[in-house]
Order: C-alpha cells, then structure tokens, then sequence
C-alpha cells in the first residue's frame, strides 16, 4: 500500500543521498526527515585510504618528483625511467583518492551525508591536472572540506582558500605586490612577476558573493593585493612546513585595502582573512549558496520558496551549515515526488553499484568509464566545477555511453541476484508499474537490471 511515509523513503535515498542499497529504503521509511536529520553530525577525514595521505607527504613526493625530473636533464636514460615512475607514481596517488572516495560513496550507510560533502568539494573545486597539485585532492577533502562540512561556512572558505591545492590551482601560491619588496627586488634584477588575480575573482564570483552582487574589477584588484604573500612552503623550506601556508611579507602589498566599500587597515596575512570573513557573511553569499544548494538537491530551475528558506537559515545562524542542511531536509520544496534532478555520471555510477551490493576494483577501468562519460576524474572543466543541470548530462550520445556501460556492468555483476527485488530495494515507491513490468519480462537477469539502470526514475533523482 502507498503512503506518503513510503514515497518519502525513496525520496530520502535517492534524491538526498547517492543511490538506495539494500535495507536503506526500509531503514529511512519510519521517519524519513529524522533519517536524514541523524546524519548531520560534524565528521572528520572520512576517505577509506587508511591513514589518509597528507599534503605535507604529497607534497614531499612532488619535489623528489622535481629533483628527479631535474637529473634527467642531466644524467640521461636512466634518470629518465626513474622521473617516468615518479611521475606515474604521483597519477595513481590522484587516482587512488577518486576511487576511495567513489567506494565510499558506494559503501556508505550515510549518503546524505556524503552527497552533502561531495556539493562542498564541488563549490570549492580544484583540478589535479597540474603536475604541482597531482597529489593534492585527496589531502584538500580531508584537510580543508569534509572537517567543515557541518561547520561554519566562514571556516570552510578560510581554509580551502589557504590549503596548497587550492593555492596552486588558482596560481595564487606565486602572486606578489606590485609595490612589495619582493617586487622592487625582482625589477632591479631584470625579473617580472606580478599580481595573480584568479583566487579572488574566484572566491567572490564562485565561492561567496557571486555576480549578482555587483562588485567590479577594483574590488577583486584590492582582494587580490591583499591576498598577497600567501604562499606554500617549498622545497628549500622546512619539511615540517610542508602542506602549510606560508605568509611571505615580502611579497604582501602594502596598504590599506577597500573592497566592495569596506576598508581594510594593513594587517598582513590577516588583511585577506578579514575580507573573507566579511564576504562570508554577506546576504550576495547566503542567497548565492541558497540558490546552489536548491539546484543541487532539488531541481535546476530551483524553487524560489526553497532558495528563501535557505537564505534566511543561513543569515539567522551565522553561516552555520548544519542548520542550513536541517533547514533543506525539513523544507517542503525538497519533499515534492517529482523528480527533477538527472543524475551526474558520478552519481550514475555510485547508485549503481550501491544498488547491486557491489564494490569497483580496477582503478583504471573506473578512470576510464567517468572519463568517457564526460566526467574525468579530479579534472573539472574550470573553477566553476561540474555543471548540474540536465541538458549536460543527457544528450543522445551520453545516453549511449551509459547503456553501453549498464549492459556491461549488468553482465559482469548480476551473478544469482534478482533484478525485480534488486529493482523494488533501489526505488522502493518510486518504482514505476511499466519499468517494472519491463524487468519482469526481460530474458536474462543481466537484461533485467541494465533496464532497471536505465530506467527513467533510475536515471533522475
């Protein structure tokens, strides 16, 4: 028999977490909200990687990797296969993080937990596509991101900001002050650095206020001169230093800084930490990330009742983020049958496998199959991260790749279980009679779960 509780339970699997495994619908459908409420709890590193790698061990392996590529010049054949392993070696670093982070998404009983973690490391992205940042993703999640997912905002924007990854990502780790000592230094010897803009335009375009809060090109100048100086310890430093922030006064610009018509007296590596303290707790930041976390979790044209909700939460609580995901789940909007989300290659597969009770092995085989559908690991298009709405994700081809893919899967993992109870345990109430009936009629087991894979309601959350 339908009831509002049934429906909700697959509602709070598969729209507010990653995918349903066995016994998640059942668990959830006594009090859906209060299943997911018991999930918001601050946690630490939560990778299965055993202890987790550090950026200050990453970071070490990154300038062996540059002594060794700087040998090769010189030593010939030899000195060229060992750069070729170090180099390889710091790519399986990268690639190991994905996979424990995607088994953790497939093995966790908490997955509105972890989908909550996974909006944060999408709003703060970086890219392991350059060579200095190859090992850094795993480190940035556990050290910057899933401590704070539950925290203050403020808190989490100060420390992704500050964390290597991002600090090379967006090139901020080699800006320096026009009018610093580092720069007057650099003019007499015929050098010229400069400036980096790209982590303040980010912060405020991506991370905080947004466009729409009307701040123009001095205000992301001033931010980015008082930005100055923020650096990360490198390989002439201490090694205890390693995966830290370093200020660099020499570098910093000097001054009195006004951003967005707030003045900032001269304070060093704090000069910047009061701007983000002040951009974090402005109303642009509190609706940007209102409307981010509603497109996210609920549709992509999203509900305007909703983005207020939030908003309001945020403001009222100091940016607390464990009050905004209390205010989400308990919010109407969120709760509405329909679903209107399709889901993200990532998303696509984590579901997957939770709905077969199944764990990848092959590293490689995973890189691959994100990479054809359009979503390479630890490799976002820009700082703006993967995309979230539909038209992305679902054009023809995509389609294709994916049925290419559940057909294979199926095949390979389907082994004695039945697809209709593997099919009733993944959408509980949103289970539709026609996919059903498809399921029932399919001629193998294995044809049987790559429809209930490429079903509608399996495709959309």
């Amino acid at each position: 028999m339908t009831t509002q509780n049934n429906i909700n339970a697959a509602i709070a699997s598969t729209r507010f977490g990653l995918g349903a495994r066995a016994g998640d619908i059942e668990n959830a459908r006594t009090d859906p909200r209060g299943y997911l409420l018991a999930q918001i709890r601050e946690v630490g590193a939560e990778l299965t990687q055993q202890p987790p790698a550090t950026s200050a061990q990453r970071m070490a392996a990154y300038f062996a990797f540059k002594a060794a590529r700087s040998t090769d010049k010189q030593d010939g054949s030899q000195a060229k296969i060992e750069t070729k392993k170090d180099r390889g070696q710091l790519r399986g670093d990268s690639a190991g993080d994905f996979m424990d982070r995607l088994q953790l998404a497939i093995s966790t009983p908490e997955s509105f937990r972890e989908r909550w973690a996974l909006f944060w490391l999408n709003h703060f992205t970086i890219s392991s596509a350059k060579a200095n940042n190859q090992g850094l993703a795993g480190p940035f999640e556990n050290e910057a991101i899933r401590p704070r997912v539950f925290g203050r905002f403020e808190d989490m924007l100060a420390a992704s900001s500050s964390h290597p990854a991002m600090l090379y990502y967006l090139d901020e780790a080699h800006s320096i002050g026009p009018d610093s000592v580092t720069a007057q230094n650099q003019k007499r010897n015929g050098k010229h650095g400069g400036l980096n803009e790209n982590l303040a335009r980010e912060i405020m375009e991506l991370h905080t206020v947004g466009l729409e809060a009307g701040y123009g090109q001095t205000d992301v100048t001033e931010f980015a001169r008082a930005m100055t100086g923020w650096g990360v310890a490198g390989e002439h430093d201490s090694d205890s230093l390693y995966g830290k922030l370093v200020f660099h006064e020499r570098s910093h610009e000097p001054g009195a800084r006004t951003i967005m018509g707030r003045r900032y007296v001269e304070d060093g590596e704090a000069q910047a930490r009061a701007v983000m303290k002040d951009l974090a707790a402005s109303p642009h930041t509190a609706h940007h990330l209102a409307v981010k976390i509603a497109r996210h979790f609920v549709a992509d044209d999203p509900p305007p009742a909703l983005v207020d909700r939030l908003k309001r939460s945020y403001l009222a609580n100091d940016g607390n983020l464990a009050a905004v995901a209390r205010t989400l789940v308990e919010a109407p909007e969120a709760w509405e049958p329909a679903p209107r989300k399709f889901k993200t290659p990532y998303e696509f597969l984590a579901s997957a496998y939770r709905a077969a009770g199944a764990l990848p092995k092959d590293t490689s085989s995973v890189v691959a199959t994100m990479t054809v559908m359009g979503q390479k690991p630890l490799a976002p298009p820009s700082p703006k991260g993967w995309p979230e709405e539909a038209q992305v994700w679902c054009a023809p081809d995509a389609i294709i790749k994916r049925m290419n893919w559940s057909e294979n899967f199926a095949a390979n993992t389907v082994g004695d279980l039945d697809p209709r109870r593997v099919a009733s345990l993944a959408l509980g109430e949103r289970l539709t009679p026609a996919t059903a009936t498809a399921i029932a009629r399919a001629e193998t087991r294995g044809e049987g779960l790559a429809i209930l894979l490429m079903s509608p309601e399996f495709q959309r959350r």
